[in-house]
């Protein structure tokens, strides 16, 4: 009788120890996975509670003609931006989405929430900062001057000198073209949807110059004849990742990223990757 009551009570345990670990069977989410197949696909980091536009997903907007930062590759998106975010959403447990637009529509889409942040070689100013917020600087930047090769523009201070009416292509919505409309007037500037369209307006004469970053300035000359850098630089600036306003938890976390990913050496070497 003793050795049944004592057979009874450890079958009684066993059962209690299997209902509570499972006994090592795989739970099945809805999607049919089981929870180690769901656990190996996702970030080696651990996750960050977070408030984005869509469950589990960093959506990004960017406008991808602007290489280095972002830009096609066949269909996908690539660039020292896209890289960068890609490393944030992994740090904050995410999967990253990239949504292509115009490079003045993406501070709305941060406003109107229809994108978490917007990372487009952006830089920090005091009207932006009336509309989204904007993480700590990720990289910087320099606003060059591109001219043909037998212009008359010299240095950037030839742009300001006595008399001077020299036009000036920009990208709209771009910190080229708020410096340049702010300093030189807006009867002096025209403003193009990319910069590859002031480049075309450049070498057809429409134009003096161009104002636009150094990286995608380098990438312009080197695939049209005829075109130079300026040595001096328009100004230089800080990049920024540009988040909802009042998303707090989102821009602390981001902000926390980017420091591990500085700290670590993950952000000098994409931008060393791109940029030689």
């Amino acid at each position: 009788m003793k050795k049944i009551l004592s057979l009874v009570l450890a079958l009684c345990m066993v059962f209690a120890v299997c209902s509570l670990v499972g006994c090592g069977k795989d739970e099945v989410d809805e999607s049919g996975n089981s929870a180690s197949q769901t656990e190996s696909t996702a970030s080696t980091d651990s996750k960050v509670e977070v408030t984005t536009v869509n469950n589990g997903k960093l959506t990004m907007g960017t406008n991808a003609y602007f290489a280095p930062y972002e830009y096609y590759d066949g269909e996908k998106i690539v660039g020292i931006d896209a890289e960068i975010a890609e490393a944030i959403a992994k740090k904050l447990g995410l999967t990253l989405e990239i949504k292509d637009m115009q490079f003045d529509s993406i501070i709305t889409a941060v406003e109107a929430g229809d994108v978490d942040v917007g990372i487009a070689g952006m830089t920090v100013t005091d009207e932006r900062k009336e509309q989204v917020d904007f993480s700590i600087s990720y990289a910087n930047g320099v606003q060059s001057i591109i001219v043909k090769e037998d212009s008359a523009i010299k240095i950037a201070d030839d742009l300001f000198a006595d008399g001077a009416n020299y036009k000036v292509g920009v990208q709209l919505g771009t910190t080229g073209d708020i410096y340049c409309e702010d300093d030189l007037g807006k009867e002096r500037v025209t403003e193009y949807a990319n910069g590859n369209e002031a480049v075309v307006a450049l070498l057809g004469g429409d134009i003096d110059c161009v104002v636009i970053d150094n990286e995608p300035a380098k990438s312009f000359v080197a695939n049209n004849q005829g075109l130079k850098i300026l040595e001096t630089a328009y100004a230089d600036e800080d990049y920024a990742i540009a988040i909802k306003k009042g998303n707090t938890q989102l821009r602390d976390a981001i902000d926390d990223a980017i420091k591990a990913l500085t700290s670590d050496g993950t952000i000098d070497a994409i931008l060393k990757k791109y940029i030689k």
